[in-house]
């Protein structure tokens, strides 16, 4: 192990290494070991771009909300008995190489792991850990069915399939990836000159956002060529070809890579990788594999000690300190006590599946001034929930949601206008600040909300948005699972979006005299993809097509009294990016085009949102 530096503390040595990997690039790599080190241990991993011992914000407990390091945490599990291993992603802070998001993880962390088990102190036995991109760099690993590797602990990532989620959904592109790439180019890239990094420290994001579409060379990436290349090779790779295949960005196609590995996931219904972490549940588990866990709560990415997201409280319990364990340090090192030195399994490994069910709270403002919804812990064997009925609730002409089918064949338009797109509110979205943030809201626009415009009010009351919804409920009814809109819809454009938003309406109240419209989940549909996400379609104009929009998957208890909302337009923006309705490439500078965009409600076109009910909580 060649040295950079060692130092001590608090019982842990820590010594910094270059590892070479198979193109000759060194990555820079703190290894933590107690002292005394009593011989070969087990080893723990994580490999991220955000810097190997910066300080982590959702690296904290519900008692102490101070962010720790990652060194702190690799110090806490040194002290527990293992080796502990952080490493920078090349091209990131102290590594050598060249940065391309996501891509080359799988290499340089196989091997790293061919490293790893050819030290002394590593006694065969490895875990991985990390949220969000440490997550992706696991399931890359993987891919590569690396030596030694026993356990891994994924929180909010580990695509399952990029394409799907995380980089594209529905086919239109997740912007929080612009957002991402700027934030990340102006630290900790090796490659910036100080003079571009002055310029991108002047930018404006928003700014920038308000001038799309954007082209190579007049973005606001401009200063960073190897994050503008990146974002533009994403964005416009709009069909589902072998750049999606690649192991980084497709657990889904590597799933036999895994077996013999026990996987924990985590993640929040507030998060883009919600919908992932339960693909790669049902990839791994179907597999017959009985080391497979899965926890979902009420989070925004990575905020698990905190009972709320956005504008919503779901009461103490929500947090994973003292409901899941004592804290999230003491939940990994239970997990990898267990797979990595045999000690007993705890509580949280006995069920498949925790889940945290939203609802039931007393509906009132709390003093911090958030909705208080509620909710309860709940396990579960499988995914989705066993005996859960998928139940189809149809679109009526008239604006209401049912069970019964409308028999004529009728059709609700608007105008669509790529220049206006409807503004995001809330939602499951990351990286997004300051832009857009994640959680629960009440639907209605305000100054704080990026692209609102006066006079502010409902999103319900714009013209390009078609509101369906049940009558008041006459009893408590709990839908938890993967939520599915099967759309019947025309357009006079050749391509354009259709997008679909599950809402719990709440009733007028003393605290809420116009209710509450609180999200749940949303997804979108760019029409090219309808039929296929390989070979793109293009629509006539006045054809009526099917659409099948597939959100992230929630849990929510809807009230008696309370309405199940559904809520249909063509733009989310800007967690989405807008369709121009021209049929242009991705990505494209060209020019945009209004849509009369029609949603068919009955007989043969009869549209649906079909929900997962849940009878035994």
């Amino acid at each position: 192990m060649r040295m950079i530096s060692t130092a001590s503390f608090g019982g842990v040595t820590r010594h910094t290494c270059w590892v070479p990997v198979r193109d000759g690039v060194r990555l820079a790599t703190d290894v933590y070991l107690p002292e005394p080190k009593p011989g070969p241990l087990p080893v723990l991993l994580e490999r991220t771009p955000y810097g190997k011992d910066e300080e982590t914000r959702r690296e904290r407990t519900a008692l102490n909300p101070h962010p720790m390091r990652r060194g702190e945490v690799a110090a806490l599990f040194a002290k527990e008995g293992y080796a502990v291993v952080v490493q920078d992603c090349r091209g990131r802070f102290d590594s050598e190489g060249h940065f391309t998001k996501y891509l080359g993880e799988a290499h340089d962390g196989a091997d790293t792991m061919q490293w790893i088990m050819a030290q002394p102190w590593c006694n065969g036995a490895i875990g991985t850990y990390g949220l969000s991109y440490a997550a992706h760099t696991q399931t890359a690993l993987a891919s590569q069915r690396p030596a030694g590797l026993k356990a891994m602990f994924l929180e909010c990532g580990g695509f399952a399939n990029a394409y799907r989620g995380g980089i594209r959904h529905g086919g239109a592109f997740e912007l929080k990836q612009a957002v991402w790439a700027l934030r990340n180019a102006r630290s900790g890239s090796n490659r910036i000159s100080a003079a571009a990094r002055q310029a991108l420290d002047q930018t404006d994001i928003g700014d920038w956002f308000r001038r799309l579409p954007w082209t190579r060379g007049d973005s606001p990436l401009q200063w960073a060529p190897e994050y503008e290349d990146y974002l533009f090779g994403q964005w416009e790779r709009g069909t589902f070809d072998e750049y999606w295949r690649q192991p980084e960005l497709y657990a889904a196609g590597h799933y036999d890579a895994f077996d013999g590995v026990a996987v924990m996931m985590m993640c929040g219904w507030w998060d883009p990788y919600a919908q992932t972490t339960t693909d790669n549940y049902l990839g791994l588990s179907e597999r017959g594999d009985a080391r497979v866990r899965m926890v979902l709560g009420p989070w925004t990415h990575g905020e698990r000690s905190v009972p709320w997201a956005g504008n919503v409280d779901f009461g103490p319990a929500a947090v994973l300190d003292g409901s899941l364990a004592q804290d999230y340090v003491h939940m990994r090192l239970s997990w990898f006590d267990h797979w990595l030195k045999g000690k007993s399994a705890s509580s949280q490994m006995r069920d498949a599946v925790r889940y945290f069910r939203m609802g039931g709270g007393s509906g009132r403002s709390t003093p911090a001034g958030r909705l208080d919804h509620g909710g309860v812990w709940c396990s579960a064997c499988g995914w989705p929930v066993p005996g859960t009925e998928f139940m189809p609730w149809y679109l009526g002409a008239d604006g209401s949601l049912s069970p019964v089918q409308p028999q004529s064949d009728e059709a609700l338009s608007f105008w669509f206008d790529p220049a206006h797109p409807v503004p995001t509110i809330g939602g499951s979205v990351t990286s997004g600040e300051p832009l857009m943030v994640a959680g629960a809201y009440d639907q209605r626009t305000s100054a704080d909300v990026f692209g609102a415009q006066e006079p502010y009010g409902p999103l319900a009351d714009r013209s390009d948005v078609l509101v369906f919804q049940t009558p008041a409920l006459e009893a408590d009814m709990e839908v938890t699972g993967p939520i599915v809109m099967e759309l019947w819809v025309s357009s006079t454009a050749l391509d354009t979006d259709f997008t679909a938003k599950l809402i719990d309406q709440y009733p007028p109240s003393e605290d809420y005299p116009q209710g509450y419209a609180m999200n749940l989940t949303d997804g979108i549909m760019r029409c090219r993809y309808r039929r296929s996400w390989e070979t793109p379609q293009m629509m006539s104009p006045g054809e009526v097509v099917q659409i099948t929009i597939e959100p992230m998957p929630t849990s929510n208890l809807f009230r008696k009294g309370h309405r199940i909302r559904l809520d249909i337009s063509s733009s989310n923006f800007p967690r989405f990016d807008v369709n121009p309705n021209t049929g242009a490439p991705e990505a494209g500078a060209g020019p945009r085009a209004v849509a009369r965009n029609s949603v068919h409600t009955g007989g043969r076109t009869a549209s649906r949102l079909v929900l997962p009910l849940v009878k035994n909580h």
